[in-house]
C-alpha cells in the first residue's frame, strides 16, 4: 500500500501499476471536501517519490466516479474573502498539476457521475475511459461560479473551444457517446470492461503506442487558434450565450472571458487567470444565493426521502377528472412508469385528456428523448375509463375535477366506497381546505391534498397538504408518488391557498393596489421581469386565467380578511374583477390586461391591446408616476411577508422549504434565493423599516409580524451563514 486514508487509497500491483481510488468512507458518493483535498495531496506526494513505477489509473469504488466539490463547504469558505479563495484554488492546481506531471502515464477509470471538480480529476490525467451509463460535465456556471480547478483551462485544449464552451456554459451532464465523440475521453467501453480497458490503455502508452507526453503539451500549452479565429469563436459565443442566460447570471459570460484570456497563455498563468475569476464570481450576491438554493434542495429532497421510506410503493394510480389538467397528470404519470386510470364522465373530457397526453408524448419524440415505439409503449401506461370497474387496484387517486366544494365532496365521497381501504385518496385543489373536503370521507386519515402546478409536464412542484386529520402513511404514499413522477413535493399544512396561492396573492394585491392608484399595468410588468421574475403580474393573471384568481382570492379574503378582503380596486372593484366583468379572462379567451395571437409555433403570444388598458385606467382613482424601485417594494414586501407568516403559522417547515416552493411554484427569481433569503439579504431591519412605511400609507397587507420585529430587534436571520450585502 502506498498511501492509506479515510477517502483515498494507493496501491501497487505486481506489474508496477498504481491504483488511486476514492471511496469516501460513510457515503453513498464520493465528494471533493477541503479533508479529501488534503489527502488527494498527500497521495500524489507519495507516489512522487515511489521508484520505477509505469502508470497511474484512478478510480472510484462508489456507483459514483467524483460529484464535485462539497457545496455544504461554498459558504463558509466563500466567506474567508478573495485572497484566501485564490491562494486555495492554486494550492488544488499544484496538485492537479502534480499528477498532470508524473513521470508515467496516467489514466482515469470515470465508472460514474464526473462533475465539477470531479471531471476537472480526470482531466489531469493523459487518459480517460469512460463506462456507458457514466456521464460527465461542469455545472459551477448552474451555482453562480466557473470551473475554478483546471476546467477553463485544460477542457478547451482537450475538446476545442467551441466544444468547451458549450459545456462550460451549458453545465450540463453530458452521455460517454458524446464525451467520446468530443475527444474529452478516450474509450467508451461496458462497466465490467472499465478496469481492463484502462490497463490496456496504460500498456500502449508504455510500449510507445500512444504518446502521453504530447496529449500533456497539448494540455498544459496555449490553446491552438489563431487570433482571427479566437476572435470568432469567443465574441460570437459571447452574444449567444450574453442571449441565453440573461442579464442576472453573469458566470457563463465569465468562464467564456477566462477561456478567451488564458488561451494564449501557458498553463501556470491560465490558471492563475481562472482562480481570480473564480474567487470573484464566488462573493456576488448571485453566487450566495444559488448556492443557497442547491443547499435548500438538498434539505427539500432529504425530508421527502425520509418519508419515501415509510410509504407503501403506488404500483397503480388513478386520475378523476381528464380534460387538459387530467390529461397532464396522466402524462406525467404514464412518462415516468406508473400506470393510470384516467376517469370521466364524459367521452369529450377522456378525448381532451387523452390529446393532451399524446401531445406531450410526441413533443418527447420530435426532441429524440423518445422514439415512436418507446412513445406508444408509455401511453399503454394510461387507461380512459367512463367507469369505476377497475378502482379496486388502485393504490392512489388524485381527484382532478372542477373547483368546487361541493363538485369535489360528491366525487370524493363516491370514489372512497369503490377502492381499496388503503387506497390514498388526494385532491388537486388550489385553494378549497383539505379538512373540509374531508368532512364527509369515512376514511379522512387515508386523504390529502395534491396540488400540481400548471402546466403539469414543467412545473416542478408538487405540495402535499396534510389536513386536521390526514395520517402520516397518506402523506408518505403521496410524497414518494409525487418523487416518482420527477416533481419536487414539498408537504404543508392545511389553510387557505396552502403556502403557494397563500404567498402569491398578497403579491396580486400589491399590483391591484399600484393599479388603483394608477400605476402603468405594462410598466409594472417590466419592472418585475427586469427584477427577475419570468413574468409580470399582469401578464402572470392571463396565463393562471381572470375567473380563476378572482375566485382564489375570494377564498384568501374570506380566510384572511383583515389582510386580504379589501386588495385593490376603484368603486369597490378590482382590475381583475373588471377583466372578468368584460369576459376577459386572459389567454383562455385570447384577451385579458394583454390580447394574444398565435406566433409561428402556435404559441400565444401577448400584444398591447388599448381596450384593456382603458378598462385598468376606470379603476384608477389617480394618475401617478411610481419610481422602479417603489414598484418593486409595493410588489414584493406583501409576498415576503406573507412567506414570513406561513412559516410562523407552521405552514411549511423551515425557510428552505418555502424558498424552494416559490421558486419551484411561482417562479421566484432564483439567482435572489427566494422571499426568506431576499428579507435576509436586505437585513431583516432594513426591510422591517421598508414595510412598516408603506403600512401607514397601504395598510395591513405590507404590515410586518411581531415575530420579525422582534427578530430585526435581536439581529436574527432566517438562515444562519452570513448573506452578502
Amino acid at each position: 500500500m502506498i498511501y492509506q486514508g479515510n477517502a483515498i487509497t494507493v496501491a501497487r500491483s505486481g506489474d508496477d501499476i498504481a491504483t488511486l481510488t476514492f471511496d469516501l468512507k460513510g457515503e453513498s458518493i464520493n465528494k471533493l471536501s477541503s479533508a479529501v483535498v488534503t489527502e488527494l495531496e498527500a497521495a500524489v506526494k507519495a507516489l512522487q517519490v515511489e521508484n520505477d513505477l509505469k502508470g497511474l489509473v484512478i478510480g472510484s469504488a462508489k456507483d459514483v466516479f467524483i460529484v464535485g466539490a462539497d457545496i455544504t463547504e461554498f459558504h463558509g469558505i466563500f466567506d474567508k474573502g478573495e485572497e484566501y479563495l485564490v491562494e486555495m484554488n492554486l494550492r488544488v492546481h499544484d496538485i492537479f498539476n502534480a499528477i498532470e506531471d508524473l513521470p508515467f502515464p496516467t489514466v482515469t477509470a470515470i465508472n460514474g457521475l464526473a462533475l465539477g471538480g470531479g471531471c476537472e480529476v480526470t482531466l489531469a490525467t493523459d487518459f480517460r475511459v469512460m463506462a456507458e451509463g457514466a456521464r460527465i460535465g461542469l455545472p459551477e456556471t448552474k451555482l453562480g461560479i466557473l470551473p475554478g480547478w483546471g476546467g477553463c483551462v485544460r477542457l478547451p485544449r482537450l475538446i476545442g473551444a467551441d466544444n468547451a464552451i458549450e459545456w462550460i456554459a451549458g453545465g450540463g451532464e453530458n452521455k460517454a457517446a458524446e464525451a467520446l465523440k468530443m475527444g474529452a475521453v478516450d474509450a467508451v467501453v461496458p462497466g465490467e470492461a472499465l478496469e481492463a480497458a484502462a490497463q490496456d490503455i496504460l500498456a500502449r502508452a508504455n510500449a510507445g503506442e500512444l504518446d502521453y507526453r504530447a496529449r500533456r503539451d497539448e494540455k498544459t500549452g496555449p490553446l491552438k487558434l489563431g487570433p482571427i479565429e479566437q476572435m470568432m469563436a469567443f465574441e460570437t459565443a459571447k452574444g449567444y450565450v450574453a442571449g441565453k442566460a440573461g442579464p442576472h447570471y453573469p458566470a457563463p459570460i465569465e468562464a467564456i472571458k477566462v477561456i478567451q484570456k488564458g488561451a494564449g497563455e501557458e498553463r501556470a498563468r491560465a490558471q492563475a487567470i481562472e482562480a481570480k475569476a473564480f474567487a470573484k464570481l464566488a462573493l456576488t450576491d448571485v453566487c450566495y444565493n444559488l448556492v443557497g438554493l442547491f443547499l435548500n434542495d438538498q434539505v427539500v429532497k432529504k425530508k421527502a426521502g425520509q418519508y419515501e421510506k415509510q410509504a407503501r410503493p403506488v404500483k397503480q394510480a388513478a386520475v378523476l377528472g381528464a380534460g387538459i389538467m387530467g390529461g397532464g397528470i396522466a402524462y406525467q404519470s404514464a412518462s415516468r412508469g406508473t400506470p393510470i386510470l384516467m376517469k370521466d364522465i364524459k367521452e369529450d373530457a377522456i378525448e381532451l385528456g387523452l390529446k393532451e397526453s399524446r401531445k406531450l408524448f410526441a413533443k418527447q419524440v420530435e426532441r429524440g428523448k423518445l422514439t415512436t415505439e418507446q412513445m406508444a409503449e408509455k401511453l399503454t401506461n394510461i387507461r380512459p375509463t367512463l367507469s369505476y370497474g377497475d378502482f379496486g387496484n388502485v393504490d392512489l387517486v388524485v381527484e382532478a375535477v372542477v373547483e368546487n366544494p361541493r363538485v369535489k365532496d360528491a366525487v370524493l365521497t363516491e370514489v372512497e366506497g369503490l377502492v381499496g381501504e388503503e387506497t390514498i385518496l388526494t385532491s388537486n385543489t388550489s385553494t378549497i381546505s383539505i379538512t373540509r373536503l374531508a368532512a364527509n370521507l369515512s376514511r379522512p386519515e387515508n386523504f390529502c391534498g395534491m396540488h400540481f402546478f400548471n402546466p403539469v409536464h414543467r412545473m416542478p412542484l408538487v405540495e402535499v397538504i396534510r389536513g386536521e386529520k390526514t395520517g402520516d402513511a397518506a402523506v408518505a404514499a403521496t410524497v414518494a408518488y409525487a418523487r416518482a413522477m420527477g416533481k419536487t413535493p414539498i408537504v404543508v399544512n392545511d389553510c387557505p391557498g396552502f403556502l403557494v396561492n397563500r404567498v402569491l396573492f398578497p403579491y396580486f394585491g400589491g399590483f391591484s393596489q399600484l393599479v388603483e392608484q394608477g400605476a402603468d399595468f405594462q410598466r409594472v410588468d417590466k419592472v418585475m421581469e427586469k427584477f427577475g421574475w419570468p413574468m409580470g403580474p399582469a401578464y402572470l393573471l392571463d396565463v393562471v386565467g381572470m375567473d380563476t384568481a378572482v375566485h382564489a382570492g375570494e377564498v384568501m379574503a374570506e380566510g384572511f380578511p383583515e389582510r386580504m378582503a379589501s386588495m385593490g380596486g376603484g368603486n369597490g372593484k378590482s382590475a381583475i374583477q373588471l377583466m372578468v366583468e368584460n369576459e376577459r379572462l386572459g389567454q383562455k379567451n385570447d384577451k385579458g390586461f394583454y390580447a394574444y395571437e398565435e406566433d409561428r409555433k402556435g404559441k400565444p403570444k401577448k400584444v398591447s391591446d388599448e381596450a384593456a388598458i382603458e378598462l385598468v385606467k376606470s379603476v384608477a382613482k389617480e394618475r401617478r408616476e411610481f419610481g422602479d424601485e417603489e414598484i418593486i417594494a409595493r410588489m414584493m414586501v406583501p409576498l415576503c411577508l406573507e412567506t414570513v407568516r406561513c412559516l410562523e403559522d407552521g405552514i411549511v417547515g423551515s425557510a428552505a422549504e418555502a424558498d424552494m416552493a416559490l421558486i419551484y411554484g411561482i417562479g421566484f427569481p432564483p439567482f435572489r434565493g427566494g422571499a426568506l433569503r431576499y428579507i435576509d439579504a436586505m437585513g431583516v431591519a432594513a426591510f422591517v423599516e421598508l414595510a412598516e412605511g408603506l403600512a401607514e400609507e397601504l395598510g395591513p397587507l405590507y404590515a410586518p409580524t411581531d415575530r420579525l420585529r422582534k427578530m430585526a430587534e435581536t439581529g436574527e436571520r432566517f438562515y444562519s451563514s452570513q448573506a452578502k450585502s
